[in-house]
């Protein structure tokens, strides 16, 4: 009996042990930083690029669905312009994350920040401080011409000054932040330029590099943002921001005939199910910012979303019980 209970205060002492050394490792790596390559990227003041940034800006990429406070969702759901100054809180297993002001005001904005820093962030997740950034935004593969003109149009927002706080990590995220997340580049060669039309190629480019549908409709670990399901098959469990007693479902939107939800639609119900907006309230897609989405770039997702294989995966209702 002795020995035993020797063992069991060795045991306790060498798991105490691993967990104070395990604490300081975590204290001392959450904050590490990572190099990346600045992309030689530069504002411009040419209209119809700053044209198009905009049209990225408030539709396919659907920056103001994080970027504007969430005051002004009703808004946002009309697909109005409305100012980027930050502040939407996402609350997520490793922490509670603010987005920020992304205006050009210099003090609480970007304003301060020279072009090739935010062009890393965008393609590197690499923050202006050299911190590897969750991975949220899908624009790591933009091409050179989108990301000038994204960069473009920022340049000529209006400053807001609205000072931020900063994310708030917990245990989880801060030991992921220490042993697991690290930059995410690009996955493919960067085309210089895209050329908007209704291919399925431009389509697969506004789907997985700009709109992020792939980012959606394809499930996750929630706690690593790793993708572990078939792409575009569905089954993503969200939980719901407007009532923590809902979960979303992302649903499958391959072309499998009997899950998937996509796949007896035309390519004009495809549009006009867009130019209605949201319909179930509690749903996170953007239906808003979409509602700027030309008929081009519908068309060219619908063909994109028509040409992945097809997989069986029932998803289920939209809307679960989160208990």
């Amino acid at each position: 009996m002795i020995i035993i209970l020797k063992i069991f205060k060795w045991i306790g002492l060498f798991l105490l042990l691993f967990v104070v050394v395990l604490a300081a490792v975590v204290f001392v790596k959450k904050d590490r930083t990572f190099d990346a390559p600045y992309p030689q990227i530069h504002a411009v003041q040419d209209s119809l690029v700053i044209q198009r940034g905009k049209a990225l800006v408030y539709g396919a990429a659907h920056c103001a669905y994080c970027h504007a406070p969430v005051e002004m969702v009703d808004a946002i759901e009309q697909g109005e312009i409305v100012p980027l100054s930050g502040g939407h809180i996402f609350d997520i297993p490793p922490a509670k994350i603010i987005t920020p002001n992304i205006t050009s005001d210099k003090e609480t904005g970007i304003g301060s920040w020279p072009d090739s820093v935010l062009a890393r962030s965008l393609r590197h997740m690499v923050g202006y401080d050299g911190r590897a950034l969750l991975e949220f935004m899908p624009f790591q593969n933009l091409s050179d011409s989108d990301l000038t003109a994204i960069i473009s149009y920022l340049r000529t927002v209006d400053p807001v000054k609205n000072e931020v706080p900063r994310s708030e990590w917990k245990l989880l995220g801060n030991i992921l932040k220490a042993f697991v997340i690290t930059p995410v580049g690009p996955s493919e060669e960067i085309q210089v330029v895209v050329k908007p039309d209704s291919s399925i190629e431009y389509g697969k480019y506004l789907a997985q590099s700009v709109a992020n549908c792939r980012g959606c409709h394809t499930d996750r670990d929630m706690k690593t943002g790793k993708y572990v399901g078939p792409f575009y098959a569905g089954g993503f469990k969200m939980p719901c921001e407007t009532n923590p007693e809902l979960i979303l479902v992302s649903p499958n939107i391959t072309t499998d005939p009997t899950t998937g939800r996509l796949a007896n639609w035309t390519e004009q119900e495809f549009i006009q199910r867009f130019r209605k907006g949201k319909i179930i309230k509690e749903s996170m897609m953007p239906w808003g910012q979409f509602l700027n989405l030309s008929d081009l770039e519908l068309k060219a997702i619908y063909r994109y979303l028509q040409s992945i294989p097809p997989v069986t995966n029932n998803t289920g209702p939209v809307l679960i019980s989160a208990k």
